[in-house]
């Protein structure tokens, strides 16, 4: 089926022919953390029906965002990552959910929530808060769950779960991390007002990162 198209000569029409439709930036979203199952996205993109996510799904592998490629065995199953072109997006759904803090106040009774959804504004701001230090891989808890932030290297990026050796770790409330997120929390403040717990191990520099931290 040919894709829809605004048929404007215009670099924002050009682009939203690939990601405007409803539900392709969300996807962008959970791949920025990594390869994912179709049975994984469908789990961590609640209201979306199967059939409007196989279909995303393919027009994003046509417009070149998405891949799809088979785990070796014994996993023998088929997994969905971002593109390269795919992988610029971070800067565009960055500056989407700066625009969109404004409207994201107390959580209401139907928002369902993900702790790797904060992952994205978040990057910039720890970014920045370690740009002077020796921090690049952070681990962030959550009741709602755990993914860690990735800050040099190749980054910035983030992925689910735990960082097998992050250089700190944090854990907070959904709440706190939002305000982190969006600017209306410091990290060093969070800190020193108890809401954020710096719970990595023990090593010889966490002293000094802890004092980065809290004087940043």
């Amino acid at each position: 089926m040919p894709r829809r198209s605004y048929d404007q000569y215009c670099a924002v029409a050009r682009a939203l022919d690939a990601v405007g439709d409803r539900w392709t930036l969300l996807i962008v979203r959970e791949l920025l953390g990594g390869s994912r199952r179709y049975t994984d996205l469908h789990a961590d993109l609640p209201g979306v029906s199967t059939d409007m996510l196989a279909s995303r799904l393919k027009d994003m592998e046509r417009d070149d965002l998405v891949t799809r490629r088979r785990l070796a065995p014994p996993g023998a199953a088929y997994v969905y990552e971002l593109t390269a072109r795919g992988r610029t997006l971070l800067p565009a759904l960055t500056a989407l959910a700066d625009w969109g803090a404004p409207a994201l106040d107390e959580r209401r009774p139907t928002d369902a929530v993900r702790a790797h959804w904060f992952a994205v504004p978040l990057l910039t701001r720890l970014a920045r808060h370690f740009a002077e230090g020796d921090v690049e891989v952070v681990d962030i808890a959550l009741d709602e769950g755990e993914f860690h932030v990735l800050l040099g290297g190749d980054g910035p990026g983030y992925a689910d779960g735990p960082a097998e050796r992050p250089d700190i770790r944090l854990r907070m409330d959904a709440t706190t991390c939002a305000d982190i997120a969006y600017d209306r929390l410091s990290l060093a403040q969070g800190i020193e007002s108890g809401r954020i717990a710096v719970t990595a191990p023990e090593s010889p520099g966490d002293g000094q990162r802890r004092k980065r931290m809290t004087t940043a």
